[in-house]
């Protein structure tokens, strides 16, 4: 029996896609999920969102003349067979790695990504700048957001929705509702009645049926007008995005293809505004382990095909995400004014700990940091402790609300801001690069910085016991670096640093989980007979006036090192030290901060080696500013641990 060539080997580009009879599309739709799992399975990455809009990537492929014609992906992790499908397939299997595929639409990398997406809900927006920039050029293409994975939860998806909506331009909105938050299909129905509304009888008849009915008084025109809108939206549910102006069809089957396929060519074809297609979807579907996980395999490590089992390697030390919830139920457990709220991420920020201990205290409002943080505000206002549980990178979505809602009334809301530094596969997109920025520069903002898990306990129990005004605490992603952990935290002074190796030539003050990199350069040193003082400022604002001036009164050399852009920690060193005067003299300061780039993905050891914030480069930057280009041999210096650590 011989075996046919498989279809999706000459596909390279959608082109020849569409050159396909409609007949073949489910055997490449079968391919292609066969071809996700399988490249996932090798590099790890998101699965189940792609293995959920398989279909609808071969229909909207086969229907749309990409490139010409847009589609933005949001968020842009369901968009892995999209890239398989646009020319990638043999990249595929670098997806996340080191030089290669982004885990995300890029547009430096393909034609066939108008737009990246890593953030959700802003897919909406820029088609809609696309559109009107279409319309005008005077141009004539067709603009499609496939909006779905929880990306409607957020404010900005329905901001643009009320612009797109009175603006008119024609724009292709496809919710792919994957958890039927809003309603399941119908069957056959549903399928006949988005056929009928998409199609241009319907469209041309109830326009022709909308100016007959404006000759008519005014009470009978409201009323056959509310009828219509009742009769659709009965059947199909779409009251709301009527309201803002859509046209809405559906909910239709987003795995099959007699259904989408006829709907998006009616709407293709179509000269009217806005409209919203409604498409069911299964995520994880076609792949059992990943249908039968709770999470659908939303992201996963490398697993196995054949029975999924997931690579799981032997953790040297526990996560700080892990460290972060079960500190927090500690806390939570003495004091019942601690609640938590996270903003879509709950296992991905330690707070799913902390709902199975106090599910009655535990709030996660969805793909809405805005609302996350000033719900926060609202929270504390009435006394109570709340824990604001947010990545670094999207912290940065609700910048106003933190500064007018939150700083300005100086309401003691306790960020936690996990991811904070680089974070390796997710790259640039999801790097807390900028929170010592944007949060230091604010007023009454406290900052913490754990350097490693056992200091992250200490600091949640200050976040605890600080009531005046806010303050944010940042660790990153991963494993912690293995130290002895205390049964419980102990609130730390504020401000105060501590000093753990004691030196005369260079000192190194650290903030963050680069003390450890920090330590081995003073060890490097010393074997080269510079001694070497490495002191921990545990606090970004305020910092350690009389730490910082001891540092510099007592040695030749000052390193800062942080795992932030410029503008954090290093500048607020050289500002304190600016204002008392210590730059005036012999003192050479050093500020080691991440490169004013933003870095592609990689494994974050390397990330760091190329940001110059490893021990070689701290020691490279010690002897460029002692004056010495290569290390010299000479008499090691034997440390002097500080009292903290003898």
């Amino acid at each position: 029996m011989t075996v046919p060539t498989p279809l999706l080997d000459g596909l390279d580009t959608p082109d020849l896609l569409r050159r396909l009879p409609e007949s073949d599309l489910q055997r490449v739709a079968d391919e292609l999920r066969a071809e996700t799992i399988s490249a996932v399975s090798v590099t790890g990455g998101h699965l189940g969102a792609g293995l959920g809009v398989i279909e609808l990537t071969v229909a909207l492929h086969y229907v749309f003349n990409t490139p010409q014609d847009r589609i933005i992906w949001d968020v842009g992790h369901q968009a892995y067979p999209h890239k398989i499908l646009t020319g990638r397939r043999k990249r595929i299997r670098t997806l996340r790695q080191g030089g290669g595929l982004s885990g995300f639409t890029k547009r430096s990398e393909s034609e066939y990504d108008p737009f990246g997406a890593a953030h959700s809900s802003t897919s909406i927006s820029a088609g809609l700048g696309m559109a009107v920039a279409r319309d005008l050029a005077g141009g004539s293409n067709n603009v499609v957001a496939v909006i779905g994975d929880g990306s409607m939860s957020a404010g900005m998806a329905y901001e643009a929705m009320n612009n797109a909506g009175s603006m008119h331009s024609r724009l292709i909105v496809i919710l792919n509702d994957n958890d039927m938050s809003i309603a399941p299909p119908v069957g056959a129905m549903s399928a006949y009645l988005a056929r009928l509304v998409s199609g241009g009888t319907y469209r041309s008849l109830r326009d022709f049926g909308k100016q007959m009915a404006k000759l008519l008084p005014k009470f009978v025109y409201d009323k056959a007008r509310k009828t219509e809108e009742y009769a659709r939206g009965f059947f199909t549910g779409g009251t709301m995005f009527e309201e803002l102006g859509f046209l809405y069809i559906g909910p239709i089957d987003g795995h099959n293809l007699d259904h989408l396929l006829p709907v998006l060519k009616n709407v293709r074809d179509s000269e009217s505004g806005p409209v919203l297609i409604h498409v069911v979807t299964q995520k994880g579907k076609g792949y059992a382990p990943a249908e039968a996980a709770a999470d659908k395999y939303h992201a996963v490590s490398t697993f196995d095909v054949i029975d999924g089992a997931q690579a799981k390697s032997k953790p040297n030390a526990p996560a700080y995400q892990r460290v972060f919830g079960e500190s927090l139920i500690k806390e939570a457990e003495k004091d019942d004014k601690v609640v938590a709220i996270t903003a879509a991420m709950p296992s991905g920020t330690g707070i799913d700990l902390f709902g199975q201990a106090f599910p009655t205290r535990t709030f996660d409002v969805g793909i809405a940091e805005q609302h996350a943080v000033t719900f926060a505000a609202g929270m504390a206002t009435e006394g109570f402790k709340p824990f604001c549980a947010i990545y670094s990178t999207f912290l940065q979505r609700a910048y106003d609300q933190v500064v007018h809602d939150v700083a300005i009334q100086n309401l003691p809301v306790r960020f936690a801001l996990d991811r904070a530094g680089l974070v390796g596969a997710d790259g640039a997109t999801h790097a807390g690069s900028f929170d010592l920025a944007y949060l230091g520069c604010l007023p009454n903002m406290m900052i913490m910085a754990a350097a490693d898990e056992a200091e992250l306990v200490h600091m949640v129990a200050t976040q605890v016991a600080y009531d005046q005004g806010p303050c944010a605490l940042r660790y990153p992603r991963g494993e912690g670096v293995g130290v002895d952990m205390p049964e419980v935290g102990v609130p730390l002074e504020i401000g105060k640093g501590r000093v753990l190796r004691e030196g005369k030539q260079v000192a190194i003050f650290s903030l963050g989980t680069r003390l450890a990199e920090s330590l081995k350069a003073a060890d490097q040193l010393a074997a080269q007979g510079f001694s070497t003082t490495v002191a921990d400022a545990r606090f970004a604002k305020p910092l350690d006036r009389d730490l910082l001036r001891r540092l510099a009164a007592t040695h030749d050399v000052l390193i800062t090192v942080e795992e932030g852009s410029v503008g954090g920690f290093g500048s607020f060193v050289l500002h304190a030290l600016s204002e008392d005067g210590l730059l005036d003299g012999a003192l050479k300061v050093r500020t080691l901060v991440l490169p004013d780039v933003f870095q592609d993905h990689d494994k974050p050891e390397r990330m760091y080696a190329a940001a110059g914030l490893d021990a070689k480069a701290i020691v490279g930057k010690a002897l460029d500013a002692i004056g010495h280009t290569t290390l010299v041999a000479k008499k090691p210096v034997k440390p002097t641990l500080a009292r903290s650590e003898r």
